[in-house]
Formats: C-alpha cells, sequence, structure tokens
C-alpha cells in the first residue's frame, strides 16, 4: 500500500532524501507521495523511511492503494531495474 501525506505536514523537507524511490515531491503548500512509486521501503529498508523522519507524524496508509508485500517488491524491483 501506499503511503498518503495529510495535512498536518509541515513542509519540513525531512521527508525527501529519505525516500529510496523519489516519490515524495513538494506540493502545494504540503509534500505529496506518487503512490505508483511508493513501496512504503519494501525491497530497500525493513520500514518506511520517511514515517522515522516525519517530526509532524503526518504520514500514513493511502486507503485507495492497498498492495501485498509482494506487489511491493515487483514494484520496487520495476522502478530499480
Amino acid at each position: 500500500m501506499a503511503l498518503l501525506i495529510d495535512d498536518n505536514c509541515t513542509a519540513c523537507d525531512a521527508c525527501v532524501p529519505a525516500c529510496p524511490n523519489e516519490a515524495i515531491t513538494k506540493g502545494d503548500p504540503i509534500y505529496v507521495i506518487d503512490p505508483m512509486r511508493c513501496t512504503e521501503c519494501v525491497g530497500a529498508e525493513d520500514e518506511p523511511q520517511c514515517q522515522l523522519v516525519c517530526p509532524a507524524d503526518c504520514i500514513g496508509p493511502h486507503p485507495d492503494y492497498r498492495e501485498t508485500p509482494e506487489e511491493l517488491v515487483a514494484k520496487y524491483e520495476r522502478l530499480h531495474s
């Protein structure tokens, strides 16, 4: 499942360099996670790095993008092949 940044985002920029898939970009006014690029760091890390570094605790599951761990690994491999 992809992740989503909610309205509590302070646009601090901490999440952008933490993402191994370059899925996070600056939006207006908050940052945005591209669900087609987000793998919750499956394939790269043990847990979502953006959630670890977010001081506002504003990153959670995206309700419209539910994927199995196997699907997330396959997405990661497609992105990095």
